[in-house]
């Protein structure tokens, strides 16, 4: 029983130490490490930039990564190495709460901060245009239905697919495996737009419907979607997918396709009637809560009308607001630090 006791003993030192350090190292940085989507970057970039104005605390350092090395970063650990928070453009995956618990990230805060439309862009000099996801999926799959056939891609211009549509070359920017936008498009697009033929033969598997076309028809981009921006204006062809808040601040130089007759918009995005809209998410490491300074208050930015309501600043910049009932759930997360339930 006394071994026992002691080994119980010596399991809280451990825990204690374990914890103190923790804090040690989390009081050695006095200004909050923000990282991952590119989508989300835009906005936690000017709440950063806002919050370093109040002169209360250090501006944040943002940095974009794309969502899914945003998630490596933040559950690489706690401390003074890792970030406080990440912003991403889908939910966590089960392997990234996994990578996170194994490596001692255990109480995750989740804010669904807003909302977000795909867009699929080309150049205001580019022709208009208006797109099924049976015709997406049709220009950018590597293998596709033809002749009664699973056959690699023979689509070269988009009036291959059908007459209705541009007939010029298949040019398309995309985002690169990490991108959580690269993942929301397979899954609004790729996966929906996926010939059922096609799945059946495949054995009900869809992870086919998202494989790329490798013929240079389908080029990517990486994470910055500023230049996927740049490219499409110098080539009004070249047509790419990214945030909506990228439509807005180059709508004198872009404009978007229309998505099963549908235009983005921001009442579209809200109500979910435009086919491409999504959730935007910002994950916070609770364990810093109490130790980062400017942790909480930062935190609960995200959940001000003042930010991210229908008068928000956030909106002007093209983040579409939550519906009233999810606001409320959000001003309630951040006022209790409410962990997610795995």
């Amino acid at each position: 029983m006394k071994g026992i006791n002691k080994m119980k003993k010596i399991i809280l030192i451990l825990a204690a130490l374990v914890a103190f350090s923790v804090v040690t190292i989390a009081q050695a940085r006095d200004q909050l490490k923000v990282t991952g989507s590119s989508t989300v970057y835009p906005y936690s970039t000017v709440v950063a930039e806002r919050f370093g104005k109040e002169g209360k605390f250090k501006t944040p350092v943002v940095e974009s990564v794309g969502t899914g090395g945003g998630f490596k970063a933040f559950c690489a650990g706690v401390g003074v190495d890792h970030p406080d928070f990440t912003g991403a453009s889908r939910a966590i995956k089960k392997e990234e709460i996994e990578l996170c618990q194994k490596n001692g990230v255990t109480e995750i805060i989740e804010l669904a901060i807003g909302n977000d439309g795909l867009v699929f862009a080309v150049s205001v000099d580019g022709k208009d245009s208006n797109f099924t996801k049976e015709q997406l999926w049709k220009a950018i799959a590597h293998d596709v239905m033809y002749g009664g056939k699973i056959t690699k891609n023979p689509y070269k211009k988009w009036s291959d697919i059908d007459k209705s549509l541009p007939d010029v070359n298949i040019e398309i920017l995309v985002a690169p495996p990490t991108s959580g936008t690269r993942d929301a498009w397979d899954a609004l697009v790729m996966e929906a737009g996926c010939d059922k033929d096609f799945i059946g033969l495949n054995g009900g598997n869809k992870k086919a419907c998202v494989k790329y076309r490798e013929d240079g028809a389908v080029i990517e981009a990486g994470e910055n979607d500023t230049l996927i921006v740049q490219k499409i204006t110098s080539s009004p062809n070249t047509y790419g997918y990214f945030g909506y808040s990228y439509l807005i601040a180059n709508k004198d130089k872009i404009k978007p396709a229309q998505i099963d007759g549908i235009t983005p918009t921001v009442e579209g995005i809200q109500s979910y009637t435009y086919p491409l809209s999504r959730p935007l998410f910002l994950y916070a490491k609770k364990a810093h809560a109490d130790v980062i300074p400017g942790f909480k208050e930062f935190l609960g930015e995200f959940a001000l009308p003042g930010t991210v309501g229908v008068t928000g600043y956030l909106f002007k910049v093209g983040l579409v607001p939550n519906a009233k009932e999810t606001e409320e759930k959000v001003r309630d997360i951040v006022a209790n630090l409410t962990i997610m339930q795995n």
